[in-house]
């Protein structure tokens, strides 16, 4: 039987605005096992980005247990989060959060430096990772000399070079033109066919149409999950 990962148990999060307490989820329950494809779907506002908080150790819930890997989140330590969140998840983002002062390797290198990985092996780890991204020619490039199909493609090395568990993508087609969404999602089915889970939130019906699992989320509540035939972008 698959390992479960992500488990999110009648899950609720409340955020006090002034005097209106706001519900970003209400009542929210599924589990993710490893190897898995998922991309979890819904409107702005509806709840999935508080849900990518959750799986990403970024946020506690108000209510209901959330488990990474096995562990409780709401019961730890900010410290015990943060190794979690290193150990554990991959994150790729819409707008890359590349440090524009550091070269594209030093991108690469930064979570094998949080992890306590020795230089030169941070080097090593960080140029496979950018060679499986095809980009090893822009290695000593800066994120402002790269397209923005190059800098999702260094963002996804970045999120993989720790080989984490679980990758959690945020939009991560956004802010790309469409022959450059596609090959960014082909990455994402290569990364899991290798057994990593892959989870990507998204707004998008195509985005949402190309995982094996669509959860749809609206209103702070699940609407729909269902495991489905992976179609193209």
């Amino acid at each position: 039987m698959a390992e479960e990962v992500i488990s999110l148990d009648h899950v609720k999060r409340t955020y006090v605005m002034g005097e209106t307490e706001v519900y970003a989820l209400r009542d929210v329950s599924f589990s993710i096992t490893q190897g898995e494809f998922v991309t979890i779907m819904g409107p702005s506002g509806s709840g999935k980005s508080t849900c990518m908080n959750m799986i990403g150790c970024l946020d506690r819930p108000t209510g209901g247990i959330v488990k990474i890997n096995g562990k409780e989140t709401a019961s730890m330590s900010e410290k015990e989060l943060a190794l979690l969140r290193n150990l554990t998840v991959g994150f790729v983002f819409q707008q890359y959060f590349l440090l524009p002062s550091m070269t594209v390797l030093e991108n690469v290198m930064l979570p094998l430096r949080y992890a306590g990985i020795e230089k030169k092996e941070r080097k090593v780890l960080a140029q496979e990772a950018l060679e499986k991204v095809g980009l090893t020619d822009r290695m000593f490039h800066h994120p402002y000399e790269l397209s923005g199909g190059q800098k999702q493609r260094v963002a996804i090395a970045r999120a993989t070079v720790t080989k984490p568990k679980i990758i959690l993508a945020d939009e991560p087609t956004g802010a790309l033109d469409s022959e450059t969404g596609k090959a960014v999602m082909r990455m994402f089915r290569e990364i899991n066919e290798t057994g990593t889970t892959v989870v990507i939130v998204t707004h998008d019906p195509r985005v949402g149409a190309s995982s094996n699992r669509c959860i749809q989320i609206l209103d702070g509540l699940i609407c729909s999950d269902k495991k489905q035939e992976a179609g193209e972008f």
